[in-house]
């Protein structure tokens, strides 16, 4: 979904160093011959966050140089940041929501989505012990702290309270506190707020640090939903297939490991994010794991997953939704299943 997520989880690191340490992770599986013949390829992602794992564990283990691909990641900043990257070819692929995709072709530079790489919605809500949420009528009378519209904190518990709960939010009494990035969890805790809807690694950081409990998540409610993918330029594609064939085998082999390997997602993750604290990084990859969707078994985009992202988009950023005929170009993602995943 469009998002301006900042969220609170520490990443002071620099784009510099996170990609000099997931790069020397993966050295190990490269000889200084193969190196030499390695395809250089950019992948601009738009933030640094919990959800594209799969990404970062296929960089760790040298997936994308068994493939013949020498990846670099560099992080956007922003969801919609990552447009005007690939467009202007700084970068081959970007790895954001799939709406700036829609935007993107909409406005002239026809964009594929090709890869699935969170499939759900993962979402939490934190709350003070002895609060109990266990379904969206229970939202009713509550104040919710959330980053400033339109984060997903504040567009998707909209969207699953209208939309699928059918409530007022004023008859309803739901009123939201839009907050800075990492003032949700202490409005909480501080009696300002009854509930944070937070990304991991917050959830956990709030469970484990701040003595909060999740009490409900959006992932069952909402349903599978293409909320992150891999894209790149129509033209990059119809020039560059196999370089994206080779590309998107590593992610579907990424996405193998994590569900047959124990542990597989948790190591990355802290890898990936080592001033997240170990116990946070734990919880977390427990919870994802378990959620809906959210952490694919392959790359395929369905559907049913584009079809839904495409009416929860609109109006928080998607000019208009695009068909997924047109938009999806699942090819890549079929053969990498095949050849190096995990069908169903």
């Amino acid at each position: 979904m469009i998002s301006t997520e900042n969220t609170a989880l520490p990443s002071t690191t620099s784009d510099i160093s996170r990609r000099s340490l997931l790069a020397g992770a993966a050295a190990a599986f490269v000889t200084p011959a193969l190196a030499q013949t390695l395809t250089p390829v950019e992948i601009s992602q738009a933030l640094l966050i919990a959800n594209y794992t799969p990404v970062y564990l296929a960089q760790q283990r040298g997936l994308f140089a068994r493939q013949g691909l020498d990846v670099s990641i560099s992080t956007a900043g922003g969801i919609a940041t990552v447009v005007p990257i690939i467009l202007s070819k700084r970068a081959q692929f970007a790895l954001s929501g799939t709406a700036p995709a829609v935007n993107a072709t909409l406005g002239g530079g026809a964009t594929k989505c090709i890869a699935n790489i969170a499939g759900g919605t993962s979402l939490l809500v934190l709350a003070r012990p002895g609060t109990s949420i266990r379904s969206l009528e229970d939202f009713k009378g509550k104040t919710i702290a959330t980053l400033r519209f339109p984060s997903n904190t504040n567009a998707t518990p909209k969207y699953a309270l209208t939309q699928i709960g059918k409530l007022d939010l004023d008859q309803s009494k739901i009123s939201f506190l839009e907050l800075p990035p990492g003032a949700q969890m202490a409005a909480v805790k501080d009696g300002r707020a009854d509930l944070a809807v937070v990304f991991e690694w917050d959830a956990s950081i709030g469970a484990t640090q701040y003595g909060l409990e999740v009490v409900y998540g959006f992932a069952d409610v909402i349903g599978p939903n293409a909320s992150s993918a891999i894209f790149a330029t129509q033209q990059y594609l119809d020039a560059n297939a196999d370089t994206a064939q080779r590309l998107v085998n590593a992610i579907a082999e990424a996405m193998k490991i994590i569900h047959t390997e124990p542990g597989a997602y948790e190591t990355a993750s802290a890898t990936a994010f080592p001033t997240v604290p170990k116990e946070a990084i734990a919880l977390g990859s427990k919870r994802l794991l378990g959620m809906h969707s959210v952490v694919p078994r392959n790359p395929i985009i369905s559907k049913e997953s584009w079809d839904r992202v495409m009416t929860m988009e609109l109006g928080t950023g998607l000019k208009q939704s695009l068909p997924f005929e047109q938009m999806v170009d699942n090819s890549f993602a079929e053969k990498a299943t095949d050849a190096f995943g995990l069908k169903g």
